[in-house]
């Protein structure tokens, strides 16, 4: 099954990026439909290893969870948990130094529970995917033109 992979430019740094895509409670601030996420699990450094997400979808609201692995600053993957609303997910985000900015790489993958065509699955990743890369580039912008 494919998936759906866009890139996005940030002014920021790797290091900013990583930090605001790693900070998943903030998610419901920035990101287009996310309502909440509870993090359910954190890691020895005190990052999310598994949190619960609402969203809110094309037809209903869906509820997931993610189990996240983090190579910091340069990628944070995650993959989902198979529950009622998605059988499987997996995806990434990948950090690249830039002309002293990031290029940031998203690629996901979505199985829902439910049926839903091809077309629709696919149509609703790109659409995910890009207003995940402009609210991530955005707020990492913000964070460093404060910093």
């Amino acid at each position: 099954m494919e998936g759906t992979v866009r890139t996005s430019e940030a002014s920021a740094p790797p290091e900013t990026v990583f930090a605001v895509a790693a900070d998943l409670a903030a998610y419901p601030q920035w990101a287009t439909g996310v309502a909440t996420v509870e993090v359910l699990e954190t890691d020895s450094e005190g990052r999310a290893a598994r949190a619960r997400f609402e969203v809110d979808g094309f037809i209903k609201r869906i509820t997931y969870e993610l189990v996240y692995d983090y190579d910091a600053p340069r990628r944070i993957s995650w993959r989902a948990v198979p529950g009622d609303d998605i059988r499987d997910m997996e995806g990434c985000y990948e950090f690249r130094p830039r002309d002293g900015g990031t290029e940031i790489v998203y690629a996901l993958r979505v199985e829902p529970a439910f049926v839903i065509p091809g077309f629709l699955r696919r149509q609703a990743e790109k659409q995910i995917v890009q207003a995940a890369l402009r609210g991530l580039r955005r707020r990492a912008e913000e964070q460093a033109g404060s910093g």
